[in-house]
C-alpha cells in the first residue's frame, strides 16, 4: 500500500434523511422535551439538531407571517381638530385568532413612525407588529 504524506482526507460529510430530521424536529417542539438527549438518541450533535429546529421554527414563522392573520382594513381620511388628515378606520370585521402560534420577539416602543408615501401619509404609534407593517407597506408600493 502506497502512503501520501502532507494530504489530509477529510470524512464525507453524513447526509440525514428529510424524514429522519422532520422526526427529531417534531420531538424538539414536544414541551419539556430534552433537546440534548433527542439528539443523543439518534445518533447526532446536539448542535445539529438545534439547527435543525432553528431553521424549522424560522421557515414557519416565515409561513406564518404571510397567512391570513394579517387584515388590512378599509380607512377614510376624515380631517382632525388641528386641521390635518387622519386615517381613520371605516369598519372592522371580527377577525379569527390565528391557528398556529408563532415564535415572535415583541419590541416595546412609545415612538411615533410616520411616512410619506405615494401621496398617503402613514403615522404609527407605540409599538407596532413586523408583519402588520410589511403588509401595509406592500399594499402602498403596489398601489403606486
Amino acid at each position: 500500500m502506497k502512503t501520501v504524506t502532507g494530504i489530509a482526507e477529510k470524512a464525507p460529510r453524513r447526509q440525514h434523511e428529510r424524514s429522519f430530521k422532520a422526526e427529531l424536529v417534531e420531538q424538539c417542539l414536544v414541551p419539556g422535551a430534552s433537546v440534548a438527549a433527542i439528539a443523543m438518541a439518534g445518533g447526532i450533535n446536539a448542535n445539529l439538531l438545534f439547527k435543525w429546529r432553528r431553521d424549522h421554527l424560522r421557515t414557519e414563522q416565515m409561513r406564518g407571517s404571510a397567512s391570513s392573520s394579517t387584515v388590512l382594513v378599509p380607512v377614510r381620511v376624515a380631517p382632525s381638530l388641528d386641521g390635518a388628515e387622519e386615517l381613520q378606520p371605516v369598519a372592522m370585521s371580527p377577525v379569527p385568532p390565528p391557528t398556529a402560534v408563532a415564535t415572535q420577539r415583541v419590541v416595546r416602543s412609545t415612538g411615533v413612525i410616520e411616512l410619506d408615501i405615494a401621496g398617503a401619509q402613514l403615522r404609527l404609534r407605540g409599538p407596532v407588529d413586523e408583519a402588520s407593517l410589511c403588509s401595509v407597506l406592500r399594499a402602498l408600493r403596489q398601489s403606486a
